[in-house]
């Protein structure tokens, strides 16, 4: 069966990344072909670097993702702290359902509700556009909201109840000890849940079709509106820096992961060691 399993697990590989292989070949290809290969070149990302309405997409992608995900994870924190202190099980089962809410509904049926409720909001205030950054901010914070949670909240759980105790023995003020204790203790799960909602709002297509205003356009919209045309390979080269770009801050977040893995495990053994002496 294990030769099985090698071929069945190096398919699947293949499935997945073949596609990405294709588009990083072609990112360099020296023609618009898409099935010919004609030659090495760097010339698709020298177009990609004049192209100010596409780099102009880029920015505000970006500002939005940093902002959401800066915000959502400041708030999925506060969230995850908030609900892991709740005694209630009928209280914890109502905001495990109230996080699932967003991941689970369809993105389609959250973007035409969130588009409903700002048009209602800025008619019943009489503002002039209805749609614009602020809403597709807000919107972008609602879908990143609950995976920050669930990022932060297993590492709450798992954290050791009477460090935050002996800090406030020792005499922390509770929000002292939270910064001092509690957010090293779960500051994987922050970066975890911070790289997550970074990457969901940067992909994001559909909520943001629908929260959008005129005059703000994030790259997802503008690589829609360019399937209407043509698609060139300017365009696989900004998907090609991307994908590395992404890459690199996963494997970064994993680095770190392990690291403070490694540090929480030898100090324990430490910990262990001197009660043993003792």
């Amino acid at each position: 069966m294990k030769p099985i399993s090698k071929v069945y697990t190096a398919l699947i590989m293949i499935f997945l990344f073949a596609p990405i292989a294709i588009l990083l070949m072609f990112s360099f290809n020296g023609t618009k072909s898409l099935s010919v290969f004609s030659g090495f070149s760097l010339h698709w990302y020298q177009e990609l670097f004049r192209d100010e309405e596409t780099l102009g997409a880029v920015k505000n992608t970006l500002i939005l993702a940093v902002s959401a995900s800066l915000i959502s994870t400041v708030m999925g924190t506060a969230a995850a702290v908030g609900m892991d202190k709740l005694k209630r099980r009928y209280l914890r089962a109502a905001m495990d359902v109230v996080t699932n809410i967003p991941m689970i509904n369809p993105d389609i049926i959250t973007g035409i509700s969130l588009m409903l409720m700002f048009v209602f909001v800025g008619r019943f205030f009489g503002a002039a556009t209805s749609l614009n950054f602020g809403t597709m901010l807000i919107a972008h914070i609602t879908f990143c909201l609950p995976y920050v949670i669930l990022q932060v909240l297993p590492k709450i759980q798992q954290m050791d109840r009477s460090l935050p105790e002996a800090a406030m023995d020792l005499g922390c003020t509770p929000l002292r000890a939270f910064f001092k204790v509690e957010v090293p203790e779960i500051f994987p799960g922050i970066i975890t849940g911070l790289i997550m909602a970074f990457t969901l709002s940067l992909d994001d297509f559909v909520i943001s079709y629908f929260t959008t205003g005129n005059g703000f356009q994030t790259l997802p919209i503008r690589i829609y509106n360019m399937t209407k045309k043509t698609v060139t390979p300017k365009m696989y080269a900004l998907a090609t820096i991307i994908f590395f770009v992404i890459l690199i801050l996963l494997l970064l977040s994993n680095v770190f992961d392990a690291n403070t893995a490694q540090t929480i495990k030898e100090a324990r053994e430490k910990k262990k060691a001197k009660s043993k002496e003792v």
